[in-house]
C-alpha cells in the first residue's frame, strides 16, 4: 500500500488538481467559461463564435497544460501558435473577405446617402474613446476600447491585437456579447427617439444598379480607401476581394467557399485565440469592468446616433425616411436588421442585402431560438426557411 500510495501521491502532486487551488482566480475564470459556454450553447447568444472562445477560455485557465508557452527549443504550445492568426491579423482579413462575398452593395450605390446612416450610427466609438481616456485609459487603449461601439467583432479583435492586446479578451467578449443582446438592448432607445407616425413611414423602390458599376465598385473603393489610409489595407482589401469574387460573375466557386467554408472554418481558430488570451491574471481585472461598461455606453449611442440622424433625414426629405432605419446603421449584423419593424422593411433594402444563409447549420439551429426576435422585415424579404444576414458598408 505504501508504494501504490505514493505512486498515487505522485500523479496527483504532477495534476493539475494540485495546481488548481493556488490561486482562486483560476477557478472563477473556469466558471465564466462555462457560464459562457451556457449562453452560447443554451441560449443561442451568438454561438458559431461565443462557443470557441468560451472553449478557449477554459483552455487557457486550465493548470499545468503548456498551451500557451511560446517557441522553447523544439517545442511551442499550440495556443501560441493558433493566436498568431490574430496577431497578425490573418483571421479577422479572412472573415472580411467573407463579408464580401455575402455582400451585395447596390443599394448602397443607388442610394449613396444611406451611407451617412451608416457613420452616424459610430458616434459611440468617438465618445467611449473620450471617456476612456478620461477613465485613465492610454491612448491606443481607449481607441480600441471605443470600437466596441461598433459593434463589429472582427475590426474590434484586429484593432485590439494592434492597439492593446492585454485587453483583447475582454474587448472580444464585450463586443459579441453586446452584438448578441441587441435585440434587448436597441428596441427601448429606438422607441424613446422616435414618434409613433415616423414609425409608420413606407419606403420607395430603388433604381437598378448596373453589373458594371458593381464591378467597378469593390475596385474603386480598394484603390481609394487604402490610398488614404494604407492601414486599412488587411481589411478592406480583403472585403473588396470577397466582393469582386461575388460580382465579377466568374467566380462563384471562389465566392462560394469564401461565404461558407472558408468563414466557418476561419470562425473556429479565431473564437479560441481569443479565448486563449482570457487568462485570470489579465481579464479578472478592474480595467474588465470598465471595457465592459463603456462598451455598452459606446453600443447605445451609436445607436441613438443613427436614430437620431434618421430623424433629421425624415425631416429633410419631408417624411419619406423612416427614421428607425439608423438603428440598422449599427454594424453587428444580422441582429440590428432583426430588430428593424416591419414599416422599415424596403428602407433595410437601401442600407443591408439579403444573403442566403453561411450554413445549413445556421438555418436549422439559429432560427429556432431567434424566431421571436425577427422582425416582420425579414419575413417580407425572405422565405421563412431562410436565415439571412444583413451587412451595411461604413468607413
Amino acid at each position: 500500500m505504501g508504494f501504490f500510495g505514493e505512486v498515487l501521491s505522485a500523479i496527483f502532486g504532477g495534476s493539475g488538481f494540485a495546481a488548481l487551488p493556488t490561486d482562486w482566480r483560476q477557478v472563477i475564470m473556469l466558471a465564466i467559461a462555462c457560464l459562457l459556454l451556457y449562453m452560447g450553447i443554451g441560449k443561442g447568444f451568438e454561438p458559431l463564435l461565443l462557443v470557441p472562445i468560451a472553449f478557449g477560455m477554459l483552455l487557457a485557465n486550465l493548470p499545468l497544460t503548456g498551451l500557451l508557452n511560446p517557441p522553447s527549443g523544439s517545442s511551442v504550445g499550440f495556443m501560441w501558435v493558433l493566436y498568431q492568426g490574430v496577431e497578425y491579423a490573418i483571421y479577422p482579413s479572412i472573415i472580411f473577405m467573407g463579408i464580401g462575398a455575402m455582400t451585395d452593395f447596390g443599394p448602397l450605390l443607388a442610394n449613396p446617402m444611406s451611407l451617412l446612416l451608416g457613420a452616424a450610427a459610430q458616434l459611440g466609438i468617438f465618445t467611449a474613446f473620450l471617456v476612456a481616456l478620461l477613465l485613465g485609459f492610454e491612448p491606443a487603449q481607449a481607441a480600441a476600447i471605443g470600437v466596441i461601439g461598433g459593434a463589429d467583432g472582427p475590426t474590434a479583435i484586429l484593432t485590439a491585437s494592434k492597439l492593446a492586446t492585454k485587453l483583447l479578451p475582454a474587448i472580444a467578449i464585450a463586443a459579441y456579447s453586446y452584438m448578441a443582446l441587441i435585440p434587448l438592448i436597441q428596441p427601448p432607445i429606438m422607441k424613446l427617439l422616435t414618434t409613433k407616425e415616423a414609425r409608420k413611414v413606407k419606403m420607395t423602390q430603388l433604381r437598378v444598379v448596373s453589373k458594371t458599376e458593381k464591378i467597378i465598385f469593390p475596385i474603386a473603393v480598394t484603390i481609394f480607401v487604402i490610398l488614404l489610409i494604407p492601414d486599412t489595407a488587411p481589411l478592406i482589401g480583403m472585403l473588396m476581394l470577397g466582393n469582386l469574387f461575388r460580382e465579377c460573375g466568374v467566380c462563384e466557386r471562389l465566392s462560394d467557399t469564401a461565404q461558407n467554408a472558408l468563414m466557418n472554418i476561419v470562425t473556429i481558430p479565431l473564437g479560441l485565440s481569443v479565448g486563449f488570451k482570457a487568462t485570470y491574471d489579465s481579464f479578472l481585472t478592474p480595467d474588465t469592468l470598465k471595457i465592459i461598461a463603456l462598451g455598452l455606453f459606446a453600443f447605445m449611442l451609436s445607436t441613438a446616433g443613427g436614430i437620431i440622424f434618421g430623424n433629421v433625414m425624415y425631416v429633410l426629405t419631408k417624411g419619406k425616411v423612416n427614421p428607425l432605419i439608423g438603428s440598422a446603421g449599427v454594424s453587428a449584423v444580422p441582429m440590428a436588421a432583426r430588430v428593424s419593424p416591419a414599416s422599415a422593411s424596403v428602407l433595410i433594402r437601401i442600407l443591408f442585402t439579403v444573403v442566403r444563409a453561411v450554413s445549413d447549420d445556421e438555418k436549422n439551429a439559429d432560427n429556432a431560438s431567434k424566431t421571436t426576435k425577427i422582425s416582420n422585415c425579414m419575413a417580407s424579404l425572405e422565405s421563412k426557411k431562410i436565415n439571412s444576414y444583413c451587412f451595411i458598408f461604413y468607413c
